[in-house]
């Protein structure tokens, strides 16, 4: 009997370690991982996208093309493409990384094409649309990931090769129209045929203007790389320590093992005396049925 008792005894203490250690790994686990969502999250809305009419940077991608150069040469000085980088970042010391992100963006010759200051002292915002080479693209976004603490980071590339050749086309096509219109001008007519001419004029021209700023944005001159940097003021965070989780995690353990095993009780002795009395009413309905024979 004592052996058997014994046997059980130590089963149920291995099923209690296990539960606990099993506990303890996943309060442990869950840790690090609801911090880094939180961390996440705190930064995750985009300023620049609820922003309309941001100035766009173009590049060009040099591409070899065998056979003939002329035909290389074109491929080549076709190829657009838009490359976005996107950096947050949180600071303690907001206006010395502030002058640091503008000393760095001028030594990189780079320009601030917007900027839009949020907040008072304490809980200042700054962000940034930067154009930098293409060429000091990669250089400048990692020198902007050193300052303050990285939050978020994200790289987006969009081919605009056929936006481009599309512009191209349009342009030759309205060019064409201008010079019909032009010509038709020449030839005379009535006063409010002529009025109205001179109106589809302008108007076509008007369009041309249109295109031809946008199709300035592809010129090799114009060709940029976009950052678009956000910094958030407020403390820097610390770190959690090993031990500190460690502590929590077993503090925790010890609370809702505590409440299982007490509750396991419960509902044991609960059960328990259910059957118990489903015990002794089977008695009595068994008495009762004798002394009705």
């Amino acid at each position: 009997m004592a052996k058997n008792f014994r046997s059980r005894f130590w089963k149920l203490s291995k099923w209690s370690a296990g539960l606990f250690i099993l506990l303890f790994a996943f309060r442990i686990l869950y840790g690090y991982v609801a911090a880094d969502a939180s961390s996440r999250n705190d930064y995750s809305d985009n300023f620049f996208g609820s922003i309309d009419n941001l100035r766009k940077n173009y590049a060009s991608e040099k591409i070899a093309v065998k056979g003939d150069i002329q035909a290389a040469s074109n491929m080549a000085s076709s190829q657009k493409f838009e490359k976005t980088a996107s950096i947050k970042s949180k600071t303690s010391e907001f206006d010395k990384d502030e002058n640091l992100i503008k000393a760095k963006t001028k030594s990189y010759n780079a320009i601030i094409q917007y900027e839009q200051n949020l907040g008072q002292k304490g809980n200042r915002q700054i962000h940034l649309l930067i154009g930098i080479n293409p060429a000091k693209f990669e250089n400048f976004y990692l020198e902007l990931q050193k300052i303050g603490m990285l939050k978020d980071t994200e790289i987006t590339k969009v081919d605009k090769t056929n936006e481009y050749r599309q512009l191209n086309a349009k342009k030759i096509s309205i060019e064409k129209m201008l010079q019909s219109l032009i010509e038709l001008k020449s030839k005379g007519g009535q006063i409010a045929d002529f009025i109205s001419l001179n109106n589809k004029i302008l108007e076509v021209e008007e369009q041309l203007q249109g295109l031809g700023v946008e199709l300035g944005n592809f010129n090799t001159e114009n060709e940029f790389c976009t950052v678009r940097f956000s910094m958030y003021e407020g403390a820097t965070e610390k770190s959690i320590s090993f031990i500190h989780r460690t502590k929590v995690a077993f503090e925790w353990t010890i609370k809702y093992f505590a409440i299982l095993v007490i509750t396991s009780l419960f509902l044991s002795t609960l059960i328990f005396v259910l059957l118990l009395i489903v015990d002794k009413l089977k008695i009595i309905t068994a008495v009762n049925n004798k002394l009705n024979e």
